[in-house]
C-alpha cells in the first residue's frame, strides 16, 4: 500500500538565475502586489519574460479592473510561445509567509491533475521559498484506490538559486504526504500490525543507520493497561507499541525528545458507541497523531539535527466486541496508576497515558511531546485552523507558536487550569479519565490535566489536533480527510536544536 514512498508527489526543482530559459516550460507564474495602481514590478525575470513572449503584462492586468492582487487571486493569460501556453498573474497580498502559502496553494490547485511544467517566481525570500514549494506539492495531494487512478501531475520549478531550500521543502512535504497516506488508508486495510509494517518500511527506505525500530505486542504489553483495555476489543491483530528512534553515533550527550502519538486505527467508541453513527466515518483518521510523529522522526535521517528523537506510536483499534472495556472498569496504566473508565469513547487518553508514563519512567526524555486527535472540545474552541497546545513552559510555548506560524501549522497556547483537576477524582481508583464532574465543560483542558498526571517532572507539551488534524472540505492544501498536521511543526522544532 505504501508505494508512494518511491515517487510520492509532483516533481520539485529549482532553476538557477544564470540558467533562465522559458522554452522548456508550459506555464509561468508571476507575482502581483496590491497597490493604488496595480502593476507588474520590473525584475530580471519579468524583463526576460517580456522579451521571450513580446507581451506587455501590465496591459493584460488592465483588462481585469476588479483584480486586487489579494493572496491567491489569479489571472490566467493564454499564450503560444514555443512550449509556453499560460502565464499566471498571481496575487501575493502582503507577500508574507501566510500569503505566499495562499498564493502557492491557489496556483497549485489551478493546475492539479495536469501535465504542466510550471516555472514560478512568486518570491525570492528563502523562508518563503520553502513554504511556496511545500504548498505547491501539498495542494496536489490525492489519495485514491480507484482501479484506474489518474497519473497526470504537474512539475514545479522555483526560479532562483535555492538548492538548500528546495531540499528542505522536499523533506517536509514528503513527511506530510506520507502521514496523509497513512491517515487516508481505510481501516479494513489499516490496523496496528499494518501500521507497524508501514513504519518498518519507512525506516528501511531511508537506508540510514541513525534510525531504528522496535515493536512490542502480545505479552510484552502486559503492563500497558490502556493499550490492552482498548486494543484487545478488536478481532484484528492486537495493539502495538511501535518505537522509532533517531540516534546517530555520538548522540548520547544530545537532548532527548520523546514524541508520543495516538494511533487509534479506527474508533467505534467501543461500548460507548459513537452517535450519530455518521460521526464514525472519519475515524480512520484517529491515528493522525501517530502518523505525524512517525513521519517527523523518519525525516530526521535527512535533517540530521543534534537531538535524539524517540517516537512512540500507541496503536490500537477501538472496536465493539465481547472483550471491549466497559464503563466502570478500572485499569492499571504503565507504572501502576489506576484509572476508572467512565466512557470507552475517551480511549485516546488511556493509550497516551501508557506512552507518556513509559517515556517518563524508562526513556529519560528532556522533552516529552504528545500529539493526538483527542477532543471535540478542542475544535469547538479553536476551529480547524489551530491546534490546542498545553504546556507549563511559557518560553517553549512561545517558540512553538512562532514556528507554527512560520510553517503553516498554527498552535494556540491553552491554559492548564488546576481548579479543574478535582474532576479527575475517583472513589475507587487513583483517577477517572473523563473529568465530567461539576460541569466544568472544558473537555480539552481536563483531558490535558489527565495526561499531565503521567509525565512526571518532564518538560511536556500536549498538542490536541482534533480540529486541525482533519479537513471537512476539499480546499487549499488539503483534500477532505487527514491533513498530516504536526509533521511540519515537529520537523521545524527538532531542526532548531
Amino acid at each position: 500500500m505504501f508505494n508512494k514512498l518511491i515517487d510520492p508527489y509532483p516533481k520539485l526543482s529549482y532553476l538557477a538565475e544564470d540558467e533562465l530559459d522559458f522554452s522548456p516550460f508550459s506555464a509561468v507564474a508571476v507575482p502581483v502586489f496590491p497597490s493604488d495602481e496595480i502593476q507588474i514590478i520590473k525584475s530580471r525575470f519579468i524583463t526576460a519574460l517580456v522579451e521571450f513572449t513580446k507581451l506587455d503584462l501590465n496591459i493584460e492586468l488592465a483588462n481585469w479592473p476588479d483584480f486586487t492582487a489579494k493572496a491567491g487571486e489569479i489571472i490566467e493569460v493564454p499564450i503560444s510561445s514555443e512550449n509556453l501556453k499560460r502565464i499566471y498573474l498571481v496575487g501575493v497580498g502582503e507577500s508574507n509567509n501566510e500569503d505566499i502559502r495562499k498564493a502557492s496553494t491557489s496556483l497549485g490547485r489551478r493546475i492539479k491533475g495536469n501535465n504542466v511544467t510550471l516555472l514560478s517566481a512568486l518570491s525570492n525570500n528563502k523562508e518563503q521559498i520553502v513554504n511556496q514549494a511545500i504548498s505547491f506539492i501539498l495542494s496536489n495531494y490525492q489519495y485514491t484506490l480507484k482501479s484506474e487512478p489518474k497519473d497526470k501531475k504537474p512539475e514545479f520549478v522555483i526560479y532562483g538559486d535555492f538548492e538548500e531550500e528546495i531540499e528542505r521543502a522536499q523533506i517536509m512535504a514528503t513527511a506530510v504526504w506520507q502521514a496523509r497516506d497513512l491517515i487516508h488508508t481505510p481501516s479494513n486495510i489499516k490496523n496496528p500490525e499494518w501500521l507497524a509494517k508501514q513504519a518498518t518500511a519507512m525506516v528501511s527506505a531511508t537506508k540510514s543507520s541513525s534510525l531504528s525500530i522496535s515493536v512490542k505486542s502480545g505479552r510484552a504489553l502486559k503492563d500497558f493497561g490502556g493499550l490492552i483495555a482498548i486494543g484487545n476489543s478488536s478481532p484484528n491483530p492486537g495493539p502495538r507499541l511501535i518505537q522509532v528512534s533517531y540516534a546517530p553515533k555520538g548522540s548520547s550527550s544530545w537532548p532527548h525528545v520523546v514524541l508520543v502519538g495516538k494511533g487509534i486505527t479506527f474508533d467505534t467508541g467501543g461500548v460507548s458507541l459513537k452517535r450519530p453513527y455518521e460521526s464514525m466515518t472519519a475515524m480512520k483518521s484517529d491515528m493522525a497523531g501517530a502518523a505525524a510523529v512517525l513521519s517527523a522522526t523518519v525525516a530526521m535521517a535527512k535533517i540530521k539535527p543534534k537531538v535524539k528523537v524517540t517516537a512512540l506510536l500507541m496503536a490500537a483499534e477501538n472496536a465493539l466486541s465481547a472483550t471491549s472495556a466497559r464503563p466502570s472498569d478500572v485499569i492499571k496504566q504503565f507504572g501502576g496508576t489506576t484509572v476508572e473508565i467512565l466512557n470507552t469513547d475517551a480511549e485516546g487518553r488511556l493509550v497516551l497515558a501508557d506512552g507518556l508514563a513509559y517515556a517518563d519512567l524508562e526513556l529519560d526524555p528532556d522533552y516529552l511531546v504528545d500529539v493526538a486527535t483527542l477532543t471535540g472540545a478542542a475544535s469547538l474552541g479553536l476551529g480547524r485552523q489551530y491546534a490546542a497546545m498545553y504546556t507549563r513552559k511559557i518560553p517553549l510555548a512561545k517558540k512553538l507558536h512562532e514556528l507554527g506560524n512560520k510553517v503553516g501549522e498554527k498552535v494556540w497556547h491553552m491554559p492548564l487550569l488546576d481548579d479543574y483537576a478535582v474532576a479527575l477524582d475517583s472513589d475507587i481508583a487513583d483517577f477517572n479519565h473523563l473529568a465530567d464532574k461539576f460541569g466544568f465543560s472544558a473537555g480539552s483542558v481536563t483531558a490535558a490535566l489527565f495526561l499531565e498526571k503521567f509525565v512526571g517532572e518532564r518538560t511536556w507539551v500536549h498538542l490536541d489536533i482534533a480540529g486541525s488534524g482533519r479537513s471537512e472540505t476539499d480546499a487549499g492544501e488539503n483534500i477532505k480527510g487527514g491533513t498530516g498536521f504536526g509533521a511540519r511543526l515537529l520537523i521545524e522544532w527538532l531542526a532548531s536544536f
